[in-house]
Parts: structure tokens; sequence; C-alpha cells
């Protein structure tokens, strides 16, 4: 059910040596001395280890330098990176086309800092000048006298200056005395890898939107949240245009599938759609069958009992009552990714509260050889016989809905 990411950190430094940024390289192995070369994949990556672990881990307080040439830099993910914390480097091209530009200009707007890397001065590259912070030069290859006539032209622009691939304190030496102000190399250090334990990507999604709906965020925003994930963004149009919501016209937008659902309605399918996101590694089909019955039975024998709003909850509470298995981490790290009201995570934890003997019930139903199915059903007023029969009607239901 987990996935891990693999990120090598290589250190950019002042001239004092201390660390101010960290270039990010991806790995496909933990071992690997090279980048991965599937830079979609890399910042899915990226967005998806930060996004479950946050900066701290990786960064600090410190800047991400992250390569991003074409088509990386048209790629919609970037913007669910923490602008803030990044600095996307781009492979400086011979001439900027008016696309590239533009693009720039796009980022810089949404709080990005950019970067030129692989630099060599020409009347080209004036446009990108204007609009990078960051300026890397690598001196090995551009070759000493090159470096600091290049150095000397960039003196009274605003860039500043990185020495690439620093090798020795003679280098590093040197590349001060030419004027540079940050550097970057073996010299300081080689590269290390992080590794990470990340939520499948899908599951991080649905997850991430369900907190959206239960805070009932902006529409773009969870028009933003689908975006990440093509086939969650086909599961909700496909659900959407079926017969039985009875539309004259087929929906086409997210957002306007949104608001034909409502925030309740599409919070109740996320729920179940969160016990069969995943690709690759997702839950095993038992799993999530039970997962999802046991919100459907949860829900049949409460629905005599509570207010509609607490209904709906306890179809919650059945399906997340399963998510330390599927996600594969203690119950107490999953609610913490989730913004549950008390009510939900008290039943959760320890089977108390409004929902707790719902859902202990439910279980009991699963294992009914434990002879308490009669006990618990009494505690609540519940007549054996309608115990049965919710539990019936509950499998007829989930395998109608095709899971």
């Amino acid at each position: 059910m987990h996935d891990h990411a693999y990120i090598g950190r290589r250190p950019i430094v002042d001239r004092q040596q201390n660390i101010v940024g960290y270039e990010l390289l991806f790995r496909h192995c933990a071992d690997a001395a090279e980048a991965s070369g599937d830079p979609g994949a890399e910042i899915s990556v990226l967005v998806n280890a930060l996004g479950n672990m946050g900066t701290e881990w990786l960064l600090g307080d410190k800047w991400a330098f992250i390569n991003v040439g074409d088509p990386t830099l048209e790629n919609e993910f970037l913007e669910l990176l923490p602008a803030k914390s990044i600095v996307l480097q781009i492979p400086e091209p011979v001439a900027p086309s008016p696309e590239l530009l533009k693009r720039c200009r796009e980022l810089r707007a949404k709080g990005f800092t950019l970067a030129l890397s692989d630099f060599e001065h020409s009347p080209d590259t004036a446009p990108l000048l204007e609009l990078v912070d960051y300026v890397k030069l690598d001196a090995q290859r551009l070759g000493p006298a090159k470096t600091a006539e290049t150095v000397s032209l960039l003196t009274d622009s605003s860039v500043k200056l990185i020495a690439g691939k620093v090798e020795t304190k003679k280098e590093f030496n040197a590349s001060k005395d030419m004027g540079f102000g940050y550097f970057q190399g073996f010299y300081f250090a080689h590269p290390e890898t992080m590794a990470a334990k990340i939520i499948n990507p899908a599951h991080a999604n649905v997850l991430t939107l369900l907190n959206q709906v239960r805070n009932n965020a902006e529409v773009k925003e969870i028009e933003l949240a689908f975006k990440r994930d093509v086939a969650l963004s086909f599961k909700l149009l496909r659900y959407i245009n079926s017969v039985g919501f009875g539309l004259s016209c087929e929906i086409q937008s997210i957002r306007h599938a949104v608001a034909i659902l409502g925030y309740s309605q599409l919070y109740r399918w996320l729920t179940l759609l969160l016990a069969t996101a995943g690709s690759g590694e997702s839950a095993p089909p038992a799993l999530t069958k039970t997962a999802v019955t046991r919100g459907r039975l949860t829900e049949l024998l409460g629905q005599d009992y509570l207010e509609q709003a607490d209904r709906d909850n306890l179809f919650i509470v059945g399906v997340f009552s399963l998510l330390d298995a599927m996600l594969e981490m203690p119950m107490e790290t999953v609610l913490e990714k989730l913004a549950l009201p008390e009510a939900i995570s008290d039943a959760l934890l320890s089977r108390q509260g409004i929902y707790g003997p719902f859902l202990e019930l439910s279980e009991t139903c699963e294992c009914p050889e434990s002879g308490r199915i009669e006990e618990l059903a009494a505690r609540l007023q519940i007549e054996p016989a309608q115990v049965n029969q919710a539990h019936l009607a509950a499998l007829a239901w989930v395998e109608k809905v095709g899971i």
C-alpha cells in the first residue's frame, strides 16, 4: 500500500559554507547514483512526498532547487508545490521562446522563484535574465576565462550567482574571488538520498478532497484537487453522468459536476471511493468489499434511530474503520490526516460515542460465532431479526453497486 520516495539532496552553500538550499535529485531506488530520468514522475513523487511528510522533513527552512526543463515546466503538478520554498531551475536554452517566457511570468506570479542553470551569456538570454533570481555557472565547462567574463557581465544585474561543480578548496576560493555568492559541488558534500514512505497517491488525493469538502472549501480548490488524479476526475464525471441522475445534458466540467452533486453527496461519494481508490498496490479486493459492506450495514442499523446527517456519518464510520488496514498505518495516524468530528473519531478509536455501538455491532456481524450479536443488539434495542435483515440488505447493496 505504501510507495517509497527516494530523493537525493545536494547542498548549496553561501560564502561562509552555510547551507542555504538543496538541489533535489530524484532516484528510482535507494542506492541509485543518477536521477530517475522521468521529469513528470519526479514532480509527482515530490508533490506526494512533501504533501505527506511536509517540507520540514526534507528541507528544514532551506530552499529546494528543482530542475524543470520542457515539458516539466508546463506540468500543472508544479503548482501544487509550496511556492515559497521552491526555486525552479531551468536549463538555459539557446533561444527562449515566447511560450517559455510567458510560463515563467505565470510561475513568478504564483510565488515561485526561478533560476537558470548551465548558463552561457548571449543576446538571447536577456529576456530570461529579467525573470530569474539565480544563475548557475559550470566553471569546469566554461573554463576560467569565460567564467570570469560571464560573472563580470552579470555584476550589474540583480541575479545571485551560483558556482556549480566546485570540487576542491582551490576552486572554491577562485569562485569566491570571481564574485560568486553561492556554491555547489563535491567539495562541500556528495548527494545524500532521503527515503520516505508515502500514501498511495490516489488515496492521498481522496483524503485531501474529503478534508476540503468537509471544511466547505471553495469549488476552485476542489477542482484543483481533482486535477491531481486523472482517474479520479474520470470516476466523478462517469458517476454524475450515470442514468441515475437523469440529467438532460452530459457534464464535462469538474466544477459543474461538483455544483450539481452538492457537498453532502460529494462527501459521501468520496468516502465510498476511498475504499476503491489506488493503483498498483491498492487494498486487496476482499478488504475493500468488507469496508464498504461494513459502512452500509452500520448505516442501516442506525437508520431508524438517528437523524439523516448522523446516518451519513454512520456510513463514513463503517468504511473508515478499516482504513488502518487499507493504508497499513495505525488508526491514530490515519485520523491525523483527516479533520473528522469528535464523534466519528471516538467511534473509530474506541467504539465509543453516538456511533461506536452501531460500528461494534456491524463488526460482530462479520464474526457471528462470537455470540455477541444478541447482546450488542439488545443494548441498541434492535431485534436480532432486524440485524439479520440489515446485513442481507447491505450485502445486496454492495453487489448492486459493483464493488
